[in-house]
């Protein structure tokens, strides 16, 4: 009778959606996906997990951990890896590219406005008030992933020892994954208790059987996921051409100076080299094209994230808008506009198209490691890793969007950012106040938020109305 009692705690299994909804939710979910990482993996265990239940909440944490290993945006990397869970490669195709279209056409207008005109003092203004917004949902998303992730005082104090880790000492991100995901390695082996996989018993598993991916399993419909060194092989020889033979082509067209070979040879680079998401993508990408190239000016940098901060989809689509800045000067024979854009394309080419790659390769492995206690335990200590340095990206967006200075206090390059007291923007404070309150007090959101937010940054913005 108890164990019946638990069982109907737990609503009736949700029926597997088809292609095409599954289709419509990817469509809504890059349309709403802003907030950069945290806000978009917030989103989809919203969409995913809690309201339609298609993936199990101890499922989708082991994809997130895997995905949070990986070069390139995170966010987007989880979509490919569900929606091949659901729908095998097409799934996949259709997540990832819907959770990118909406943010990178958005992007290409606003780097197209942006080469043209610079300075709008009225996009500036409502760009005050979605920083504002991104501030909060950003803080949110903290709580909310943090709720979930830091299950006792062990992942606690990696959380927290993550953040101090970046905020303070400026380790480097795959650094910090690699010592939390070795300490989540011994910790399965000294204290299991601390340190275990999830959750057991028959709650665990009713839980778990209320998930579409969880039945399939059960079932057996899910070949796919299961590794082989054939598929395996598939896979690279498909996905290595598609992502590499547009470079290797454009290299022997326009020779190895070309501002085409450029592109498409440094964004390949960063696809494997850089961890961490947008931010660390920034400061790879701000030396080679500012220092390097000359594409850009220092201060147009920190513009393109300000552009990319207000679209839909992952933040390292600023790298779409040094694509196409990067072009639209160095045009050649073609229109500047018509070179932009076709540079804009060529970066996300290759930002993006290496992210199937490592999903289509790599998940058939990582479900296959899902019963493996001590993998399992590392990657849950990654995810509890990740939140003290999305806590950081919070602090990170605190301070630039609240302070109008901000000074490294670095001593052999050690230390943190603190702001400068007298330089406080009142108004912006008060803007992301009142989203704060907005989305944790009255639940509103994350679209209307914005919403909001922009149009009061057209009243209240520095030299608004």
């Amino acid at each position: 009778m108890a164990a019946s009692r638990r069982m109907d705690r737990f609503p009736d299994p949700p029926s597997a959606p088809t292609f095409a909804e599954a289709a419509r939710v990817w469509a809504m979910i890059g349309v709403l996906s802003f907030g950069g990482p945290a806000g978009q993996i917030a989103l989809m265990h919203r969409e995913l997990v809690e309201r339609r239940r298609w993936i199990g909440e101890q499922r989708f944490l082991h994809a997130l951990n895997y995905c949070m290993l990986l070069p390139g945006p995170e966010a987007q990397q989880l979509a490919i890896y569900v929606g091949w869970l659901l729908h095998r490669t097409a799934g996949g195709l259709v997540a990832g590219l819907l959770f990118v279209l909406p943010g990178a056409l958005v992007m290409l207008a606003l780097s197209a406005t942006y080469a043209a005109y610079h300075d709008a003092p009225l996009v500036e203004a409502a760009f005050f008030g979605v920083k504002a917004a991104v501030l909060a949902i950003v803080v949110e998303a903290v709580l909310r992933i943090g709720r979930r992730a830091l299950r006792n005082r062990a992942m606690v104090a990696i959380a927290a020892a993550s953040f101090l880790g970046i905020y303070v000492l400026r380790l480097p991100f795959p650094l910090i994954v690699l010592l939390a995901a070795l300490v989540g390695w011994i910790g399965a082996r000294r204290a299991p208790g601390l340190f275990g996989a999830g959750r057991n018993g028959p709650e665990a598993e009713a839980a778990s059987s209320a998930a579409v991916v969880d039945q399939m399993f059960e079932r057996g419909l899910l070949a796919h996921a299961e590794p082989t060194l054939g598929r395996s092989l598939g896979v690279l020889a498909v996905w290595l051409p598609i992502w590499l033979g547009p470079v290797a082509a454009l290299l022997l067209i326009t020779g190895p100076h070309s501002v085409w070979t450029q592109i498409g040879g440094l964004f390949s680079v960063m696809a494997v080299v850089t961890f961490g998401g947008a931010y660390a993508a920034l400061a790879y990408v701000a030396q080679a094209a500012v220092e390097a190239y000359g594409w850009l000016a220092p201060g147009e940098m920190a513009d393109g994230l300000g552009l990319a901060e207000t679209t839909p989809g992952p933040l390292i689509l600023v790298l779409q808008f040094v694509g196409f800045i990067a072009a639209h000067r160095a045009p050649g024979a073609l229109d500047p506009l018509v070179a932009g854009g076709l540079g804009s394309l060529l970066a996300l080419w290759a930002t993006f198209a290496p992210c199937f790659l490592w999903i289509f390769l790599g998940a058939p492995y990582v479900e296959a490691l899902r019963a493996n206690l001590r993998v399992a335990a590392a990657l849950s200590a990654v995810t509890a890793a990740v939140v003290g340095v999305i806590l950081n990206l919070a602090v990170w967006f605190a301070l630039h969007v609240v302070f109008r200075e901000v000074t490294p206090m670095t001593v052999h390059g050690i230390g943190p950012d603190l702001p400068a007291l007298a330089s406080i923007d009142w108004r912006a404070a008060a803007l992301a106040a009142a989203a704060m309150v907005a989305m944790l007090r009255f639940k509103l959101g994350m679209a209307p938020t914005l919403i909001a937010c922009a149009l009061l940054g057209l009243l209240f913005a520095p030299g608004g109305a």
